[in-house]
């Protein structure tokens, strides 16, 4: 089967491509840039596209049978928004897919994205799920919970600090999922028939739990502390004044620690509490 793999080189569309590829599937896999892999060299086609230009698609999508889309904003921009990017460079992804007869469409959103329209993250993939499921298409949506490396990543700086900084009194939780056995669950379902899937792991722990996980891994003594909401939103006013776009990241963080973030649907075998283990032991 021809499938077009869009956001192909980010962190979990680089997992989809080697799940694809594994799967023995003909790739398309479309970016603005090309990252070589030399253990894929040969084994798909390269398409540069932004999704913000229509003119890039045309074309790009002709005798496939699916799309995957993992397309989204995740860093602040003080250029383009997340509905530039999750919102209308998905619509024109939507679009091209249209034209070209594309049957599946398969698109990577986020957990409850759907409850927060106040938060531009959330709230363009919420716009865009709508618009895919009145697409016509047949449709597969996933809303992960989030991803090992990104937690280690945000609470690593705190670790080596000696002091994890948490928000709110209560502790809430998470079972955030390996992006390798995310990306052979999407491909594994790319051909299901408008399903959507809350996306997790098999473990699910509290904020404090992996904080502590990582104290115990880093071989550190360390404290946890806890910071008020309202600190947040003073961050939020700052950088809305500045104009930077961090504003939507910042929305963003806060959601994730003070919400409860665990998907039904297990994508995967791979143990959490191990792979702090390894990030640290690196």
């Amino acid at each position: 089967m021809k499938v077009y793999l869009a956001g192909a080189f980010g962190h979990l569309g680089t997992d989809v491509l080697k799940a694809l590829v594994e799967a023995g599937h003909e790739v398309v896999a479309a970016d603005l840039k090309e990252n070589k892999l030399p253990e894929l060299e040969g084994k798909y086609e390269f398409k540069a596209i932004n999704v913000t230009d229509p003119r890039t698609l045309e074309g790009t999508m002709d005798g496939c049978d699916a799309v995957i889309t993992t397309v989204g904003l995740t860093t602040g921009s003080a250029t383009v928004t997340n509905y530039d990017i999750d919102y209308k460079g998905n619509l024109n992804i939507l679009g091209e897919a249209k034209k070209a007869g594309v049957k599946n469409f398969v698109y990577i959103s986020v957990i409850k994205c759907d409850e927060q329209p106040d938060i531009p993250m959330l709230d363009a993939k919420a716009k865009f799920e709508a618009e895919l499921k009145k697409s016509g298409l047949t449709y597969v949506i996933h809303r992960p919970t989030g991803y090992f490396y990104d937690i280690v990543k945000v609470f690593r700086p705190m670790i080596e600090k000696g002091s994890v900084s948490l928000l709110g009194k209560e502790d809430h939780k998470c079972n955030v999922v390996h992006t390798p056995d995310f990306g052979r669950f999407i491909v594994e379902h790319m051909l299901d028939v408008n399903r959507t899937y809350e996306v997790g792991g098999k473990e699910t722990y509290t904020y404090a739990e992996i904080a502590n996980m990582c104290f115990e891994a880093a071989g550190k003594q360390g404290e946890i502390k806890r910071a008020p909401v309202f600190i947040f939103g003073m961050l939020i006013f700052i950088n809305k004044l500045k104009k930077n776009g961090k504003d939507a990241l910042i929305k963003f963080s806060r959601f994730t620690l003070t919400h409860d973030l665990v998907g039904k649907d297990v994508a995967g075998d791979s143990s959490f509490k191990e792979y702090i283990k390894d990030s640290f032991r690196k």
